[in-house]
């Protein structure tokens, strides 16, 4: 499948010009009508059939099973959840905690992570925050920070910059000091290949609303097999245990006991079927295709606007004009979409697989007058 075919299966486009998929990623038809299609089957007919229980089951472990090979795990590593902060806060609130306990984070953190360690805050729990520069870190403070910290928390792929932040040493120095690595990757999923192993972290948390341009409410959570095994969770239901109904408590085997009870199985059905539509595009072609707009975009920001690397390192391209609440409400009214960020207080735009070169036109032509 070439990035024009599948331009022509997301209807979303039809009317705008669609660049904020850093944000949510407009669902292709196949991807929703593989959801429809489940639900129905779910709800109309398996009541007579197998029976609602063991298809979801099914389901859910199907899903597992492709996850975990889309992304370079083990199939007990994954668990699926509802969104990337959903994963997030499933280790937050796994763990115990006492006063005086640290947790490290960087200022580029969505509120996906930054919200989980302010409830810890409440608590005693200390949060250090590493300070960046232009979405970088400097790797010496980093590991002054982490010292003697319990959990640390950092995006593989900042959503303000773009920048790729160097998950594998980062996930080193935080082993070396003892402490659990948690990643929010939810940015890197469907722009380019990812392997959790060869990153080493011990929590990668993700979800396919965004780049994989599936459904809300199809999270999924690696947790290294040797982690979880160390972890267990406050929030228990009969899908994280090995016999819901034993008199004692027997958490599952690796990354399931960190599910808990029934969901809906439809949006990660639909998640099996966006990681099939992103590999029949490809993953390295989405990566070169990615940079190609992004670039031709870049060369058209004036000198001192852009805050994302020259050299674009993802689809997402931060930059600085006079007023960026206005400029995004009058790009919307000429059909463009993008949004603003609230730090730095920027415009960002989301260039995919499924943009062309028209669309950065459209946005170059739409910030006329705004720089």
């Amino acid at each position: 499948m070439t990035p024009d075919e599948l331009r022509t299966t997301i209807p979303a486009l039809d009317d705008v010009t669609y660049l904020n998929t850093g944000a949510h990623g407009p669902s292709p038809r196949p991807i929703v009508e593989r959801a429809t299609d489940f639900l129905e089957y779910h709800e109309y007919e398996s009541p007579g059939d197998d029976g609602p229980y063991p298809t979801a089951f099914d389901a859910y472990e199907a899903v597992r099973e492709d996850v975990a090979a889309f992304i370079g795990a083990e199939t007990e590593e994954v668990a699926l959840t509802q969104s990337t902060t959903d994963g997030i806060n499933r280790i937050a609130t796994a763990l115990d905690w006492e006063p005086g306990d640290v947790v490290v984070r960087t200022d580029l953190e969505h509120p996906a992570g930054i919200l989980p360690w302010r409830r810890l805050e409440q608590e005693g729990v200390e949060v250090r925050v590493v300070e960046s520069d232009a979405g970088r870190l400097d790797m010496d403070q980093y590991a002054e920070a982490v010292a003697d910290a319990k959990l640390v928390c950092f995006s593989a792929l900042t959503w303000n910059y773009g920048t790729r932040l160097p998950v594998r040493e980062l996930a080193d120095i935080a082993r070396d000091a003892g402490a659990l690595s948690v990643v929010d990757a939810v940015q890197s999923f469907g722009q380019y290949p990812v392997d959790v192993e060869d990153w080493g972290a011990d929590v990668v948390a993700g979800a396919g609303h965004k780049w994989l341009l599936g459904p809300w409410g199809a999270g999924f959570l690696y947790v290294r097999r040797e982690a979880a095994e160390d972890i267990e969770p406050h929030a228990v239901g009969y899908r994280g245990v090995t016999e819901p109904n034993a008199d004692g408590l027997d958490f599952a085997a690796g990354a399931k006991r960190f599910e808990v009870g029934t969901t809906n199985p439809a949006p990660h059905v639909a998640l099996r079927e966006a990681i099939d539509v992103a590999g029949r595009v490809g993953l390295d072609r989405t990566e070169r295709h990615i940079r190609n707009l992004a670039s031709q975009f870049i060369e058209a920001v004036p000198e001192g606007r852009l805050l994302s690397p020259h050299d674009p390192e993802s689809g997402l391209v931060s930059f600085e004009v006079a007023d960026p609440e206005g400029a995004v409400e009058r790009l919307k009214s000429a059909g463009v979409v993008v949004r603003t960020l609230p730090e730095p207080k920027a415009v960002r735009a989301s260039f995919h697989n499924f943009n062309d070169e028209s669309d950065v036109a459209a946005l170059r032509d739409g910030l006329d007058g705004e720089w």
